[in-house]
């Protein structure tokens, strides 16, 4: 697979505004949005499964729990650094809470997998959530529970409470690992006009339209479409889009995975 050529880090866009001047779907003040941070198996469906929630606006995929700053993705796959491959979602809180992106969580991945217990290689693949409050621990215990008592088998999923220390930050994964489906289709990313990973992470469009094509192809021309409607997308953007939706309808094609609503 090619990925989308993104811009390294660079001081000028760390003092520049990360958002894509075409971005202006979801401009608000800081004080409606939360971040959340979630664990399962590997980051990027667990990315696309919260894109399409009403109310997350922006994901990341990264990693977060390990005993280094700044893990490069090799580095967390052997399995040494004690890390998780985990997603990073801000969400406004006037559209969603947090107990209800808990109760989310549980529908993206198989929380009772035995594979989580496993140590040493692909330990990073476990199945987490990282609470920044005591009372978001507590909540996500209560959802785990009800989620428990439907289940006949141990949910194995690990919930952990930050404690200010390098093992509680989030490291925000290199660029081919964000918006995985969205890198897929190239000439629509770059009808965004996005140039930098931190305005690849920054973008609700992004963030969106990676959700949707991670569907299977009969989902993904009933929801594209939704958006382009709904959405506001620059010219180019949307164009691109109907050019996609034009295929899928001519051949019928659909994708591997498994769709998560």
């Amino acid at each position: 697979m090619h990925y989308y050529k993104l811009l390294g880090r660079s001081k000028a866009q760390d003092s520049d505004n990360s958002k894509s001047e075409n971005d202006d779907n979801y401009n608000m003040p800081a004080e409606f949005l939360c971040n959340a941070i979630f664990a399962g198996d590997g980051f990027h469906d667990i990315e696309a499964a919260y894109g399409r929630v009403e109310g997350v606006v922006k994901t990341a995929t990264g990693y977060c729990g390990g005993t280094i700053r700044k893990p490069s993705y090799r580095e967390v796959s052997s399995g040494t650094t004690g890390h998780t491959e985990a997603v990073k979602i801000t969400y406004d809180k006037r559209v969603i809470s947090y107990t209800s992106l808990c109760d989310f969580f549980w529908r993206t991945h198989d929380p009772t997998n035995k594979n989580f217990l496993n140590f040493g290689l692909s330990t990073h693949l476990r199945s987490a959530i990282f609470c920044s409050t005591e009372e978001e621990r507590k909540q996500a215990q209560h959802s785990k529970i009800r989620c428990q008592m439907k289940l006949n088998r141990r949910i194995l999923t690990k919930i952990t409470l930050f404690s200010g220390e390098i093992n509680s930050e989030f490291f925000v994964a290199e660029n081919q690992h964000q918006k995985y489906y969205l890198q897929k289709h190239y000439r629509l990313c770059e009808s965004l006009s996005l140039r930098s990973t931190e305005q690849f992470v920054e973008s609700y469009i992004a963030c969106k339209l990676n959700g949707i094509l991670a569907l299977d192809g009969e989902l993904i021309l009933d929801k594209l479409p939704q958006l382009v409607r709904t959405c506001l997308l620059p010219k180019q953007c949307r164009s691109t889009c109907d050019e996609i939706i034009q295929d899928f309808k001519r051949s019928g094609q659909t994708s591997n995975c498994s769709p998560i609503s």
